[in-house]
């Protein structure tokens, strides 16, 4: 009855295991990420959080769902305001730049990311003073300056003629 490999017979082996293709009632698995409702990893934010701890301290399961989904909705937040960026520049692709616009546009993100985005540029700017309003005239044009103070600003004093030197 016994084989030489160690005294087992053939067929699904063991007392009354379940081995073999043919199993009963299994459970399909799911992932802790399944179970919240995620795309971002449970498991392994759970390991991250593990590892990063001072003195062995224990981690929650709580702890890493939460902070899964913390990750998950700031990802979302970002990408939707990049891809409305580069929607607007009429691309469609997300680059760099797009997300610099999109993280500096919002104030609450900007004060989360202080971080240096590599390929990001620089936010387009221009002073309040050097914008031009219409129907409103710049210094130093007619009508530039209220007329008290063009009475109050001394006469631009007027260069000699220069007489030219030398033979004609």
């Amino acid at each position: 009855m016994s084989t030489a490999a160690g005294g087992k017979t053939g067929g699904k082996g063991g007392k009354g295991g379940k081995g073999g293709k043919a199993g009963g009632d299994s459970k399909a698995q799911s992932t802790r990420s399944q179970k919240a409702g995620l795309q971002f990893p449970v498991g392994r934010i759970h390991r991250y959080l593990k590892a990063r701890t001072q003195n062995n301290m224990r981690v929650g399961a709580k702890a890493a769902v939460y902070a899964s989904a913390i990750l998950e909705y700031l990802t979302a937040e970002v990408l939707e305001l990049a891809g409305n960026a580069s929607k607007d520049l009429r691309v469609k692709r997300i680059t760099p730049r797009h997300l610099q616009l999109a993280i500096r546009g919002d104030e609450e993100l900007d004060s989360l990311i202080r971080a240096t985005i590599a390929g990001g540029g620089v936010l387009p700017h221009i002073h309040k003073n050097l914008i031009k309003v219409p129907g409103v005239p710049l210094p130093g044009q007619p009508g530039g300056m209220p007329q008290q103070q063009q009475q109050q600003l001394p006469p631009k004093p007027q260069m000699p003629k220069q007489i030219p030197i030398g033979p004609k």
